[in-house]
């Protein structure tokens, strides 16, 4: 468990907690479904308010068959029945259906793409917003892809015009989270690879600086983050962006650079928060 306080703890009273669960690339191997089920107990034990996933929930659907990838959909969607409180889901470019051309997938399987995971998971769209406490929470989709069929880290237009239908109802002091899978910002690739390794829209999300440019005037409070399987935290002004590590650590294979199997666990006061990284215990040799 690694806590990080973002304010002093005696001057707030507990409101309420949320679960952030990223990058659990459930699987039929490596003994995931055990893995997963540990951390769903962990978090019931915690008891939060409700859980919000950060992507990647399956491995895989991106090169996979439609059989596949509709049974790790399945596969996940009952081990999440496990949860005590609701699931509010993000996707993530694992959770694409047949976009590698190499899925031998064609673009016109009426569940290509998004499809499958809006079908299963996303309530008629991959990308949402609700309220909770005096708190707007937004679950961006953050996924683009290229002529190539490849994925890229991406906030489409379509989705701009929507964030801001959605911000124009809110009071501005209204505090705000976002939810997205691939980062808007990381210093990890720097710190791993050098100061001046550089990012690129595979690993960050490309028009970030146009995204948080429509949060200018507005209380943007939290960006939740994945992909990476590293835990940071980076604060800018007053927007604290927390990746948050990896139910998976090493894609079931032990840590990654060090980061155990975990999660993030953010406690929400009136309008500031803490947050602590909870490693739930699980190990590799469980598995054996």
């Amino acid at each position: 468990m690694i806590p990080f306080f973002s304010f002093p703890q005696d001057e707030k009273n507990e409101s309420f907690k949320v679960a952030f669960l990223t990058d659990i690339h459930v699987q039929k191997e490596l003994n995931a479904e055990r893995g997963f089920l540990s951390a769903i107990n962990k978090v019931n034990e915690i008891n939060p308010d409700f859980v919000i996933t950060g992507g990647d929930l399956i491995m895989d659907a991106l090169n996979q068959s439609y059989e596949r990838s509709d049974s790790l959909f399945n596969l996940y969607s009952s081990l999440c029945d496990s949860f005590n409180m609701p699931v509010y889901n993000t996707i993530g470019n694992h959770d694409v259906f047949g976009l590698y051309k190499t899925s031998g997938v064609d673009t016109t399987h009426p569940e290509y793409g998004k499809k499958l995971y809006i079908n299963r998971l996303g309530d008629g769209k991959s990308y949402s917003s609700f309220d909770h406490k005096g708190w707007h929470f937004i679950l961006l989709d953050a996924i683009e892809f290229t002529p190539e069929r490849k994925y890229i880290g991406g906030i489409s237009q379509s989705q701009i015009d929507w964030i801001k239908t959605d911000l124009a109802r809110l009071d501005k002091k209204t505090p705000i989270v976002l939810s997205t899978h691939i980062p808007f910002i990381s210093v990890s690739k720097q710190i791993l690879e050098g100061s001046t390794a550089a990012l690129t829209e595979v690993i960050v999300v490309k028009n970030s600086k146009e995204i948080l440019a429509l949060f200018e005037g507005y209380n943007l409070k939290l960006v939740l983050q994945g992909h990476l399987h590293i835990v940071e935290e980076i604060i800018f002004k007053e927007t604290h962006f927390i990746t948050g590590g990896a139910v998976s650590g090493n894609w079931w294979k032990g840590s990654h650079y060090g980061f155990e199997e975990g999660f993030v666990i953010i406690e929400f006061y009136e309008s500031d928060f803490n947050w602590e990284y909870i490693d739930y215990g699980w190990e590799v040799k469980e598995t054996k």
